[in-house]
């Protein structure tokens, strides 16, 4: 299917050459058909030899309905602008243009009305100097009588080569149907109608408004009041929506793929047609179908930043316009930049936006996006409208290549300025880390160890490169002397008192254990490094499998250290839980012979990499 939208001034002529192209009546009120002028919305079809189903939205040409023109003509492709050869170009003829050529319309052709009423050559050469002084270009023309049929096949031959010029949709795109209209029918319930301009509309298919709150099901599918049960772009559909919202459904909203679009309540935008030093400070922006006040305010040169008062379906690369309700005119075309963008919190930091701004093409580009950015999520990528340019980094997290190595060096400065400033606590946590690299996830900060050598985690926190952090001298001979303890009765770990008396207090334990000294296993309770190697092997000596209190027995030790100890061994795979409270020796990570003191790079408090039991 093609669609056109209508434009030009009022009484030339529009809707009587759609009844005459369509044989349909296009005004659909009661009203418009006494006044003889359209007031809202038309919407009327035919199939064109060559082109097929060809439908077009008539719109009003009042300057007093400039509004209802805009939700008509926004989502449409293809515009029919008409003429009238006995009036020629007219105000509203000019302003209709200037919001096509603020929307950066491309596409359309001039039909010049009532050419048995009135030479039209004048009318023509008027008509297209000015067209294509606009977004429009040259365009082809045609001189035309609705009343008695004069230049109606040429018309028809016109639009068959317009529509055939016109780019392919992409059936696979997310759908983003502008409501045009609204309304309920008895037994059916809401159904609203739209132009839909990419993606595919299907029976069954789970919709959300701007939102994204709560799902909309399409019931039912009509195009050209033929039922459906899929419609692809470009068309003109009407959807039967069921859902907890659907009866607040209005013109202006959008039906949207869920989690593929984001509600923009504050956009970056550029604008033609006006310096945006000129612009008043509250205008209507036209988007689609949807007309929402917003506040301006300029960046410099032509960019600006719009509030909206209602968030709408934006993404980058669309084009809109800005109006002036009270004064009927167009002050501006928008082109959107940015639908996420950064606050403006310091002084000449709007000058500066407007120096990046300068860089911004307009258009939908994900790797300029993630350079602009450093970091950003996939999905939120993809509904800004750009593609991913490379694989995540950590769950659905991109990263500039270029900031993901300057994350990295800022992470080693600080694991380093860390270990100088809390000696006893060398280790930088895990979230302080995240909260210095103002990262959005814990995962991030892993995906940064993992990313090269130098760096490296060990319960909860971030270790350099150095192999073992120095023990602070006031506990080397408290630590010695635990040393001396334990190196007598490898598994007997000192008592509370023991331990308070040499002066080693929690945090000078976990120092020891950072620094490769001791071996911690639980709170207050520490070994030798390598004692739960050692402790694995001497269990791999019992029958299978083996009972708490026989493995006290085997290690000569007590309760308070066994229990601890298997469950050490238990978190290392050591040791593995069979029925009830016994166990058996495991296979442990890789399976490998329980051995060495590893180093601070990798295993737990000083504990051996080594496989399991034997």
């Amino acid at each position: 299917m093609h669609v056109f939208a209508t434009a030009g001034h009022v009484d030339h002529g529009k809707s009587a050459l759609l009844r005459a192209l369509t044989g349909m009546e296009p005004d659909r009120w009661a009203e418009e058909r006494r006044r003889g002028m359209t007031l809202d919305l038309g919407f009327v079809w035919t199939r064109l030899p060559g082109a097929g189903e060809t439908a077009f939205v008539d719109v009003p040409g009042h300057e007093r309905l400039v509004a209802n023109m805009l939700a008509g003509v926004g989502p449409v492709p293809a515009v029919l602008f008409v003429v009238a050869a006995d009036q020629g170009w007219q105000p509203q003829s000019e302003e209709h243009l200037a919001v096509l050529d603020a929307l950066g319309a491309r596409h359309g052709l001039l039909a010049v009305s009532r050419c048995d009423l009135a030479d039209p050559a004048a009318a023509r050469k008027e008509a297209l100097d000015r067209i294509a002084e606009s977004s429009l270009g040259e365009v082809a023309s045609v001189a035309v009588s609705p009343m008695s049929g004069e230049g109606l096949d040429e018309l028809r031959g016109a639009l068959v080569r317009t529509a055939s010029a016109l780019p392919a949709p992409d059936p696979e795109a997310d759908v983003r149907l502008w409501i045009d209209r609204a309304f309920t029918v008895r037994g059916r319930g809401t159904v609203v109608t739209g132009t839909l301009g990419a993606g595919t509309l299907r029976v069954g298919d789970q919709l959300v408004g701007v939102d994204g709150r709560r799902p909309l099901r399409v019931r039912g599918l009509e195009a050209l009041k033929e039922p459906r049960t899929e419609v692809p772009a470009v068309a003109r559909v009407a959807v039967n929506v069921h859902g907890a919202d659907a009866a607040a459904l209005r013109r202006g909203d959008a039906l949207l793929t869920p989690g593929r679009w984001l509600g923009a309540d504050t956009v970056d935008v550029r604008l033609t047609g006006a310096p945006a030093r000129d612009l008043p400070r509250h205008l209507t922006l036209h988007a689609g179908s949807a007309a929402v006040p917003v506040t301006v305010r300029p960046l410099g040169g032509d960019t600006a930043r719009l509030r909206l008062a209602t968030a709408l379906p934006l993404r980058i690369g669309d084009r809109a316009l800005l109006r002036d309700p009270g004064r009927h005119r167009v002050p501006a075309g928008v082109t959107v930049l940015d639908v996420r963008p950064p606050a403006l919190a310091r002084r000449g930091a709007a000058a500066q936006r407007a120096r990046d701004l300068r860089a911004v093409a307009g258009a939908p580009d994900g790797a300029a996006e993630l350079r602009r950015r450093g970091l950003v999520h996939r999905v939120e990528l993809l509904a800004m409208g750009a593609s991913p340019p490379s694989e995540p980094v950590a769950g659905e997290w991109l990263a500039d290549p270029a900031h993901w190595s300057a994350l990295r060096d800022r992470l080693r400065r600080a694991v380093e300025e860390h270990a100088v400033r809390h000696p006893l606590e060398p280790g930088l946590p895990l979230e302080t880390a995240r909260q210095t690299l103002d990262l959005p996830e814990r995962r991030l900060v892993e995906a940064l160890l993992a990313a090269g050598p130098g760096l490296r985690q060990r319960d909860g926190r971030v270790y350099g490169s150095r192999a073992r952090p120095a023990l602070p001298p006031e506990a080397e001979s408290a630590v010695a002397a635990v040393r001396t303890d334990l190196a007598r009765a490898p598994f007997r770990a000192p008592e509370a008192d023991r331990l308070a008396g040499l002066g080693l207090t929690p945090r000078l334990l976990a120092a020891a254990a950072a620094a490769g000294s001791l071996l911690r296993i639980a709170d207050g309770i520490v070994l030798l490094p390598g004692a739960d190697a050692e402790a694995a092997t001497i269990l791999a000596g019992l029958p299978q499998p083996f009972s708490a209190s026989e493995a006290r027995r085997a290690l000569d030790t007590t309760r308070r250290v066994a229990i601890p100890l298997l469950e050490h061994l238990d978190r290392r795979g050591w040791t593995v839980r069979v029925e009830g409270a016994l166990r058996r020796c495991g296979a442990g990570p890789g399976g490998q012979v329980p051995g060495a003191v590893d180093s601070v790079d990798g295993g737990s408090d000083g504990a051996s990499p080594g496989g399991g039991c034997r």
